[in-house]
């Protein structure tokens, strides 16, 4: 069965979204909104509410921040709690950095999502590309890539050490004898490591989940390996069917190496869908979409994405050689391999890239039905991550008219597995590490 999870910033990635005819362009920061789109998301049995985050705002100039719909929007940590309380089956994943934030705090966050959700909380593991992030946190320059991954590894062995802290059996609260929990069940990590020093234990029970589920959205070869090691979901960026089945295969075949059930990570590549009555209807959409792109967004994008400045390449002319640099190394990469595929100019290509330059399917409710079956029974995704358009009107046309296809053929739900993202992922709860005999 398909899975979908729906990327929200809490709102939509392409740059011109917000001025598209009918769209909201305070939405970020319209939280009745939210709520009315976390709502039609349940009500299109998605199975999770994706906030992706970024820690700085000055990361590109200013000619292209003043068009920026998400040049700021709320924390997600404190979003997806509110959330929690207007749904009741949509699953909730935030994105929280490892390079920038103690793991004590991560531990404890989660788990309070998971119980006032629930259950349906998620963790996005990212190890934040963006140097600019690194000076609002006291340091001068970022954390070198490998450097990254390595702190993030510890990382997460040290906040699923402290999800362990108690038994799901400890707090008998029992009123009678004035016990409330029994010691026997709590267990304190004392982690030293390379990076962390970490007491514990966590001042919270042990979540709904046993562990939130735990996302990763690197394909770096640092990143394909720690969604290997740990992660239960990952949010891929590959654009082609074969580029699909490729990370695909990589991962899952290095999960079968560690020991790890293949079965257990679902992989969902980020897919950018305009829906039309017809393909000509769905191609205008998307090309009054791109028109609204400035040409200043775009290359800033591109900046980002090449961790060099841009703005004095030639807007004619071909991409120039451009060495690698701290930034993403997976999606430096995407961004040379369209520009060599395609021939694209400078120009053309922050065109793409202040839109959206990935996956995109555009068409109609059957035409995009294809493309999703396809990657699923091909083995290039277990489902997407679905960027929307424009809010709400992209999100509208999605649940209404591509879920019902998607249903018709069979491969998507009609109805919630169960109460917690784990039960409508298909993924088991972790046993407690310390206290595996009473792990339900």
């Amino acid at each position: 069965m398909l899975h979908l999870g729906a990327f929200m910033r809490p709102t939509t990635i392409h740059t011109g979204a917000w001025r598209y005819p009918g769209a909201l362009p305070d939405a970020n920061f319209n939280f009745p909104a939210l709520v009315r789109f976390a709502r039609k998301l349940e009500a299109g049995k998605f199975d999770a509410f994706f906030m992706a985050d970024h820690l700085a705002v000055l990361n590109m100039p200013v000619e292209a921040l003043r068009r920026s719909h998400t040049v700021t929007s709320f924390d997600p940590l404190t979003l997806l709690p509110a959330l929690a309380t207007a749904t009741s089956r949509l699953g909730l994943i935030a994105t929280a950095s490892t390079t920038f934030e103690p793991p004590y705090l991560i531990a404890r966050r989660f788990a309070s999502l998971d119980h006032i959700s629930g259950g349906r909380a998620g963790w996005n593991l990212v190890t934040t590309s963006n140097p600019d992030a690194a000076l609002n946190f006291g340091m001068t320059e970022h954390m070198d890539h490998a450097a990254r991954y390595r702190r993030a590894r510890e990382f997460v062995d040290v906040v699923t050490g402290l999800w362990d802290s108690w038994a799901d059996d400890a707090f008998s609260r029992d009123a009678a004898s004035g016990l409330f929990f029994d010691p026997a069940r709590l267990h304190v990590l004392d982690h030293k490591g390379e990076h962390f020093s970490v007491r514990g234990p966590l001042n919270i029970a042990r979540p709904v989940q046993g562990w939130p589920v735990i996302v990763q959205a690197g394909s770096s070869e640092d990143g394909k390996q720690i969604a290997a090691e740990t992660a239960e979901v990952v949010f891929g960026a590959q654009s082609r069917l074969d580029d699909g089945q490729r990370f695909y295969a990589d991962v899952k075949g290095r999960m079968e190496k560690l020991g790890r059930d293949p079965s257990h990570l679902k992989i969902l590549p980020a897919a950018f869908v305009v829906v039309g009555d017809s393909a000509d209807e769905a191609a205008e959409k998307r090309a009054r979409l791109d028109s609204l792109v400035y040409y200043e967004s775009g290359i800033a994008a591109l900046s980002i994405a090449l961790g060099h400045d841009a703005s004095g390449f030639d807007p004619d002319g071909p991409l120039p050689e451009t060495p690698e640099s701290n930034a993403s190394k997976s999606g430096r990469e995407r961004v040379l391999d369209m520009a060599r595929r395609e021939n694209l100019s400078v120009r053309q290509l922050a065109q793409r890239l202040g839109g959206y330059a990935g996956l995109a399917m555009v068409g109609t409710p059957k035409t995009i039905a294809d493309t999703m079956e396809e990657w699923l029974a091909t083995e290039a995704s277990d489902g997407f991550n679905v960027m929307f358009s424009h809010l709400p009107g992209g999100l509208d046309d999605f649940v209404d008219k591509v879920v019902p296809e998607l249903q018709r053929r069979g491969i998507f739900r009609r109805e919630y597995a169960g109460p917690t993202l784990r039960d409508n992922l298909g993924l088991p709860r972790p046993r407690n590490r310390f206290f595996p005999e009473a792990s339900r």
